[in-house]
């Protein structure tokens, strides 16, 4: 199992895409010039009703077109049927990609059975393959948001790009969210005074990857996040992971990937015992050789007898 990292760092990554608008619209005759101000959205929309200060004019159309971005379901596409693929496009092209396994361990009360006391459940749960996916990319700040079971629960997963030292460029995950309402019963079983609660982690730096790579890690990574419900900890475990925020160079595919430590350290664990078995079988080979040509060359020598005695009569 992973442990994450943490960092001195607690800043909300919310932000909205700066995208360049383009309005069309038809006014009705004999209007002054106006000027409007809108606000990025992520659809076309239509508005009607426009008052003004001076006269009441109304607008017969005004779209407002932006950058779309959306998120796609990729998960019937994998091959783990615990494993989800989620991806956020801008206009058409891929710009974050999460392949991940997710468990969440969710403390919470339930009424003890003499009516007075509180006790602590445990409730456990995946992260569904039917979810519904939101996001939103820049250039150094992106984030995707997983819903499911209508918003009951949605997973917040912030990423951040920033330079290390000697300018060396890497991307990270800064916060994770989650909101959940223990008055849903398929995995809150008589839960006391049941509501909705948000959990966030705290200075965060999780899965630091160079920039332009995925992040690649086939062992359990575990977050905690703590919950508004009386600071309970709740336990976030993914695993099977393949994400990237960032620089994705083909649409829907993941650049170099970048393999964790935990990864790197049971690969040199399982190799290490046939490295060092082909050294050991390597030395024994060495050993026989020396062996047998020292056999050889002993062999050939002439062997004189040790008994001084036979030389007198010679």
């Amino acid at each position: 199992m992973g442990s994450i990292e943490e960092s001195e760092r607690e800043d909300d990554l919310s932000f909205s895409p700066s995208n360049e608008q383009v309005f069309s619209g038809v006014l009705t005759p004999k209007s002054p010039p106006r000027s409007f101000n809108h606000s990025p959205i992520s659809k076309q929309r239509e508005v009607e009703g426009l008052t003004t200060s001076g006269d009441s004019l109304r607008v017969l159309a005004l779209s407002v077109v932006l950058a779309e971005q959306e998120g796609e379901n990729l998960s019937g596409l994998s091959n783990n049927p615990d494993k989800a693929i989620f991806a956020v496009r801008e206009n058409g092209t891929t710009c974050l990609m999460v392949e991940f396994a997710v468990r969440f361990l969710v403390p919470y009360d339930v009424l003890a059975l003499n009516g007075i006391d509180l006790i602590t459940e445990q409730a456990s749960f995946t992260l569904p393959l039917g979810a519904e996916i939101e996001g939103k990319c820049a250039s150094t700040e992106s984030e995707i948001h997983i819903s499911w079971k209508n918003r009951e629960y949605i997973l917040r997963i912030y990423f951040s790009k920033e330079f290390r030292e000697k300018g060396v460029e890497v991307w990270k995950i800064s916060k994770v969210q989650f909101v959940y309402d223990t008055s849903e019963t398929s995995h809150f079983i008589n839960a006391y005074n049941p509501g909705k609660h948000t959990a966030s982690t705290h200075r965060l730096s999780a899965l630091v990857t160079p920039a332009g790579q995925s992040f690649v890690c086939t062992a359990q990574q575990t977050l905690t996040l703590i919950s508004s419900d009386h600071q309970k900890g709740i336990t976030m475990s993914m695993y099977d992971i393949q994400i990237q925020p960032f620089d994705i160079a083909s649409d829907f595919m993941f650049s170099e990937p970048y393999k964790c430590i935990t990864d790197q350290r049971e690969r040199l664990e399982e190799t290490l015992p046939l490295i060092l078995g082909f050294i050991l079988g390597l030395i024994i080979i060495i050993t026989l050789t020396v062996y047998h040509f020292h056999l050889k060359l002993t062999a050939t020598q002439p062997q004189f007898p040790r008994d001084t005695s036979m030389y007198k009569n010679m």
